[in-house]
């Protein structure tokens, strides 16, 4: 987990970070020591509200917000010192704010890169921690947790929480390390050109995972080649004792393993020797017959297999035995709002984390290729951040659905008027902005028997549903 310094373990002293940083100390007095009298902090935040006593307050610039405002709050809250910049020293009281609290000012150009820097230095302090980095266009957040819950069986891990994944998120979660872990797993996410290289010089990982290479991000990357070619970002500090793992049947594979130093490894549920086969059980997920034991996997969905066997690929490179391959497989339980199944007069699956169009079309192949006996119904979100490619992708999801075995397709958001296009017969299809009205038509529909998939993007929230779905499945 981030740490939030309730350990009280000193993360670096404040020389360390000047020193990684080049940046100016400025201290006024003694406050914020930690263990035997040595100035540092024992904990990092970017939200003044959530400082603990010792810890650093990275003020970061926003375009609604800027964390130099709330430097005061920070120290109030118990902050030892601040993460500021230099242009910024002279303005809005900092001096004074630090001054009257005894506190601790370093002042850096830029103050995200100060943070990405100190992450980077904190992890220099670790040589013997293996470092594991993912990410893909989806499949990158349940990669890590299985294999995590797979390398855990055996080694002590620590991997980003949730979605911490970010130029924000990632060097916050590298703070969580400690001297007594063995393994390092972060994913690394991308919401603008150049944020996985970032991303990789912090972490420097020593194994790096690609999950797949989608349309997620294409408004703001242009092309699936440009995505291919930001993802391969994360192999940009590898040195020749690194290992790239590499999806066997993507169609950018050769592109992806060109010219890299170190080992290239492709992985796919063909290539492992010990895979004796895989049995669908539907919603209760896969049969996986690893080196001659069955093992039961949770997560339902050909893509979520997918996630296994790119976690399965990750930690036979840690190693570990098969033994903790089949209880990783095992403990595994669905995140929020990612594959989770409701049960009830109304069963559910409730997969709105995120879509894009291979998600999507993902998700509904799934469940159309379910054995139901009753009503299927579609709850499709719109799909976001695909810029001049929305248009043309929602219309594909509409032809996907107008061809589907849905007996009801119910359409949220303005970017899905496109797939209404594409849905021939007005009684199949409900379309609408509002969730309130959408939530009332759900209602008025639905009857014990029927099966739903809920699956858009994050910022359609479709989990506010679930009051009205999980009444129905109590």
């Amino acid at each position: 987990m981030v740490s939030d310094g309730s350990d009280n373990v000193l993360l670096l002293t404040f020389a360390e970070l000047s020193h990684s940083l080049g940046g100016e100390v400025i201290s006024f007095g003694s406050a914020g020591t930690v263990d035997a009298g040595t100035a540092g902090f024992s904990s990092v935040s970017v939200d003044s509200r959530a400082v603990r006593e010792g810890a650093l307050f990275a003020a970061l610039p926003g375009s609604e917000r800027d964390g130099h405002s709330f430097v005061e709050e920070a120290f109030k809250n118990g902050a030892a010192a601040a993460l500021v910049e230099r242009r910024k020293l002279e303005t809005g009281g900092l001096l004074r704010a630090a001054k009257n609290g005894g506190k601790t000012l370093i002042a850096v150009n830029d103050t995200l890169q100060g943070l990405q820097d100190a992450a980077g230095a904190y992890l220099e302090k670790f040589p013997r921690l293996v470092k594991v980095g993912v990410t893909g266009s989806s499949g990158k957040t349940t990669t890590k947790e299985i294999a995590a819950a797979i390398i855990g069986a055996e080694k002590k891990v620590v991997m980003n929480p949730g979605n911490y994944n970010s130029e924000t998120g990632l060097p916050l979660a590298v703070f969580a390390v400690r001297p007594w872990h063995e393994v390092g797993i972060f994913e690394m996410g991308m919401n603008r050109k150049g944020e996985i290289k970032a991303l990789a010089s912090v972490l420097k990982p020593d194994i790096a995972l690609i999950t797949n290479v989608g349309s997620a991000h294409i408004g703001i990357l242009g092309s699936k080649e440009a995505i291919a070619e930001e993802k391969k970002e994360i192999f940009s500090r590898f040195t020749g004792n690194c290992t790239a793992l590499i999806p066997v049947d993507s169609d950018y594979r050769d592109f992806l393993a060109e010219g890299l130093p170190g080992r290239v490894v492709f992985f796919g549920g063909k290539l492992f020797a010990d895979l004796g086969g895989v049995r669908d059980l539907g919603l209760d997920g896969s049969e996986i017959t690893w080196a001659g034991e069955r093992i039961r996997f949770a997560l339902p969905g050909r893509h979520n297999l997918a996630d296994a066997f790119a976690a399965i690929a990750i930690a036979l490179e840690i190693p570990v035995s098969g033994n903790a391959v089949r209880q990783g497989l095992e403990s595994v339980k669905p995140l929020f709002g990612r594959g989770e199944i409701i049960r009830g007069p109304v069963t559910v699956l409730r997969d709105c984390y995120n879509a894009n169009p291979e998600s999507l079309a993902e998700a509904v192949e799934f469940c159309e290729s379910l054995d139901w006996p009753g009503r299927r119904v579609y709850v499709i979100g719109e799909m976001l951040e695909l810029g001049e490619n929305s248009r043309p992708a929602h219309e594909g999801i509409g032809r996907l659905l107008s061809s589907s075995k849905a007996d009801k397709v119910f359409l949220f958001g303005k970017e899905t008027e496109a797939a209404a296009d594409q849905i021939s017969g007005e009684a199949r299809f409900f379309h609408t902005c509002d969730i309130d009205e959408l939530s009332k038509a759900l209602e008025a529909y639905l009857h014990s028997g029927d099966f739903v998939l809920i699956k858009g993007s994050r910022g359609c929230a479709l989990e506010r549903l679930s009051g009205v779905l999980e009444g129905r499945a109590a």
